[in-house]
């Protein structure tokens, strides 16, 4: 085996020879498995590389929503509640952020909150509820945003994810501006300047000075 392979390819290398060369093939249904669950987390992997492709650059890969739905169907497959609802989670962000198509996005967000829930996955769990808040901001329901968005904010904080709580103090400035409370806005920006900038979060410390502009807090 080359020097790098994941391990559920080098079990899969030793079940093989087990299975041809010992006469022992009780564990090829486990080698199958893993290697499911290896193609699950490269197909994941995949698609979120090519979503990052399309932030940079601005043009749909339209291999990113099959792999991230085969990333689910896998998943599903197996069992993973967790893959499962990550993978979901990216399928409904295609949707909902390259393909502006919040309807067909909410199914995929939903039974993502309802998978993350269930595995306990609370960085997916937040990602979810981020991506709720705007399809709530951009259907005039301010409050339900921001209900959203402060949870995931929460859960955000208890991970220690800083450049996550960074990007939603962002998106909580917006929605008090929208309310007519610039005070509490340019002070959301300057915390969320604060905490990407001590996280060496460069994108997201852009993302604060855009705000500032588009808002007209600088």
């Amino acid at each position: 085996m080359a020097e790098g392979f994941d391990v559920r390819l080098t079990r899969a290398q030793e079940r093989y020879e087990q299975a041809v060369f010992g006469g022992d093939a009780k564990s090829l249904d486990e080698a199958e498995r893993d290697l499911v669950a290896l193609e699950a987390d490269a197909a994941l992997a995949r698609g979120r590389l090519l979503h990052a492709r399309f932030l940079e650059a601005g043009a749909e890969d339209a291999a990113e929503l099959r792999l991230f739905e085969r990333a689910a169907q896998l998943y599903r497959e197996l069992g993973d509640a967790r893959g499962e609802g990550e993978s979901l989670f990216w399928v409904g962000t295609v949707h909902q952020v390259i393909r502006q198509d919040q309807a067909a996005a909410d199914p995929a967000f939903a039974r993502a909150r309802e998978l993350a829930t269930e595995a306990g996955d609370d960085l997916t769990l937040s990602y979810v509820l981020r991506h709720l808040c705007f399809g709530e901001q951009a259907a005039g329901r301010v409050e339900a945003a921001r209900e959203l968005l402060e949870e995931s904010t929460r859960l955000r904080r208890e991970l220690s994810f800083t450049p996550g709580v960074a990007a939603n103090l962002i998106g909580l400035a917006d929605l008090a501006a929208t309310d007519g409370d610039r005070d509490a806005a340019r002070g959301l920006l300057d915390e969320a300047a604060s905490l990407a900038t001590g996280s060496g979060a460069h994108g997201v410390a852009r993302w604060v000075e855009e705000a500032r502009d588009e808002l007209k807090l600088a």
